[in-house]
């Protein structure tokens, strides 16, 4: 599901082919959540070297016995994943390009589907993030960072979609 949603977040922003501007944001929606993906996916396979498995259950399990730098190392690299499908920064520029899908659609995959699905990563794996307090003061950082950055932008647009996408990221930091 994790790649699907940005499968079709590519497909929707580029609905418009025709319009190039609008096949830029597709290309830089799919490459900014490739480098995410490539995050999430490095920290999934050292959580298997590590484990040898990736059920939760069994993550979960051995969480207090993997070493705090490969701990912090996992759950930045998941973290990463989180901050690309999120648009959080320095991954935040795709969303608001985003919009230039068909507007009921495009709201209901970023906004509902794709934003939250970092959100959700994260908070599924709160385990491993509080057994990590340098990646929680990462998250901390970033969030608002992405917060205090993406009002800014939002209070200067002039396109209301843009406008909408820029408050999602402000609220999810």
């Amino acid at each position: 599901g994790w790649e699907g949603v940005g499968l079709c977040s590519y497909l929707l922003i580029g609905f418009w082919f025709k319009n190039q501007d609008y096949n830029d944001a597709a290309n830089k929606a799919f490459i900014m959540n490739r480098i995410g993906d490539l995050g999430m996916l490095l920290g999934v396979i050292l959580i298997f070297v590590q484990v040898g498995s990736i059920q939760y259950t069994d993550v979960f399990a051995k969480a207090l016995t993997l070493e705090p730098a490969t701990l912090t190392t996992i759950t930045i690299l998941l973290f990463i994943g989180a901050v690309g499908k999120s648009a959080q920064i320095p991954l935040f520029t795709w969303l608001p390009d985003a919009m230039a899908g068909p507007t009921p659609v495009s709201a209901l995959i970023h906004a509902a589907t794709m934003v939250t699905a970092g959100v959700y990563m994260v908070a599924r794996n709160n385990l491993l993030y509080a057994l990590s307090p340098d990646t929680l003061n990462l998250i901390v950082v970033v969030g608002l960072a992405t917060s205090l950055f993406a009002a800014t932008i939002a209070l200067a647009q002039h396109d209301i979609k843009k406008v909408l996408a820029y408050s999602t990221v402000s609220q999810l930091g």
